[in-house]
């Protein structure tokens, strides 16, 4: 019982909310980097990637607003939670498709409708510029599809502890 009484606390921690913010910026900045400074041009299910974290980010500022509020709270953490369920799921795609174990049509189009056009919006952030398949090496051999992978099972595991804690606390003080 003590872990939920501090995953709940977590869930109200302004820190709590701040680190994903910084984090999924964090993880734009570095997309960015390696597309602008090292010209490792992202594939479709990049920049998906970036739309899941983008989410996250999105989501996370409501979080920090709105933490106090126990309802609005569990909202905000089931959508931190499908952010990285979608995160994983895109994450494990780009592995897949790397290492050969899952083989997908790759275009250039990220498949979004026609009135959420962001990549017109913001190209900078949301274009398609290359063919899936390989993505650069971050560290000793890690590729960049690993460590997403890694981060981004890390980031479901944590979000959906702290979530199942916070609708625990809504059910115990009715």
């Amino acid at each position: 019982m003590k872990i939920i009484k501090m995953l709940q606390a977590l869930a109200q921690n302004r820190f709590y909310w701040l680190a994903y913010i910084v984090g999924g910026m964090g993880l734009l900045l570095v997309a960015l980097f390696y597309q602008y400074v090292l010209e490792e041009y992202p594939c479709v299910v990049c920049i998906q990637i970036r739309l899941w974290i983008s989410l996250l980010v999105v989501v996370a500022a409501g979080g920090l607003l709105l933490r106090n509020n126990r309802l609005i709270n569990l909202f905000m953490q089931l959508g931190i939670v499908l952010a990285a369920v979608g995160f994983v799921e895109r994450s494990y795609l780009l592995l897949g498709t790397e290492k050969g174990f899952i083989f997908s049509d790759c275009g250039f189009d990220a498949g979004l409708p026609a009135w959420f056009a962001i990549e017109q919006w913001l190209p900078w952030l949301y274009q398609v510029e290359a063919s899936c398949g390989y993505t650069p090496d971050i560290l000793f051999g890690i590729t960049m599809a690993e460590t997403l992978i890694v981060l981004s099972i890390a980031l479901l595991l944590l979000s959906t502890s702290v979530a199942i804690a916070t609708l625990v606390g809504l059910f115990k003080k009715g």
